[in-house]
């Protein structure tokens, strides 16, 4: 009996179903799940175009667009670079011309310094000309303050003369006197100062030139300067003379 029972519950009515399958090699498999995403993916595509045309948007004419503005894009920028070098070059050429400017200015000035000079030695001589012969003393010819490249600095010039006869040459120094007023105060001082150097030297027989520069405090006001020259020797000036300055 139980075998009977085991028999037909095995292969009876009531035994488990059998299935019988189709064997599919995997590389089928995968190229039939390839086949089946790529046709999902051009469906996919058909229907968003299919939405963008319901809504008045073409893909062809984007992408047109999209290249007219890209191309505008690089065109600008070619441009762009173009202005910037024309700039730059355009600085440069304004900067060259600017020190160019400055050079020919300074040239202009150094030649009216320099006519202006000749002008007062063509004077000058002039002057030694029509005394020559004659017996004269010892005179300051000229004497000249003015303001120097330099805040509170002055540039003096001063040319003694001697002209005639002279046996033997003229020694002495020279010095100046500045009056300075800063503060409401007056102040006097001595060029060249105490430990500034040897005093101005003289050693000619016709004319010296004496040429330089002294230093005030900023914010002080040069009024006027006295020139003394000094026989050597001598405790007192040989000659005196004092201009003002403006």
């Amino acid at each position: 009996m139980k075998l009977a029972r085991a028999l037909r519950r095995t292969f009876g009515i009531a035994a488990p179903r059998l299935a019988v399958r189709t064997h599919v090699a995997w590389h089928w498999r995968g190229l039939l799940a390839i086949v089946s995403l790529a046709i999902g993916l051009s469906m996919a595509s058909r229907i968003y175009d299919v939405g963008l045309s319901f809504a008045g948007f073409e893909r062809g004419e984007a992408d047109q667009e999209k290249a007219r503005l890209d191309a505008q894009v690089s065109q600008l920028r070619t441009e762009n670079a173009t202005l910037r070098a024309s700039v730059t070059a355009g600085e440069r050429q304004m900067q060259i011309e600017r020190v160019t400017q400055d050079d020919l200015a300074k040239h202009v000035r150094t030649l009216q310094d320099d006519n202006a000079r000749l002008k007062e030695d063509l004077s000058f001589f002039r002057s030694m000309i029509s005394v020559a012969g004659k017996e004269s003393g010892l005179s300051i010819y000229r004497f000249k303050v003015e303001r120097d490249a330099l805040p509170g600095e002055y540039r003096y010039r001063i040319l003694l003369l001697q002209p005639g006869q002279r046996e033997r040459e003229f020694q002495g120094s020279v010095q100046l006197l500045v009056t300075v007023w800063q503060d409401n105060k007056r102040t006097v001082l001595t060029v060249p100062g105490a430990g500034e150097g040897p005093q101005l030297g003289l050693s000619f027989k016709y004319y010296q030139r004496i040429e330089g520069t002294f230093q005030v405090a900023t914010g002080a006001a040069v009024k006027s300067v006295q020139v003394k020259v000094f026989e050597r020797g001598a405790a007192q000036p040989r000659l005196v003379q004092a201009i003002a300055v403006s």
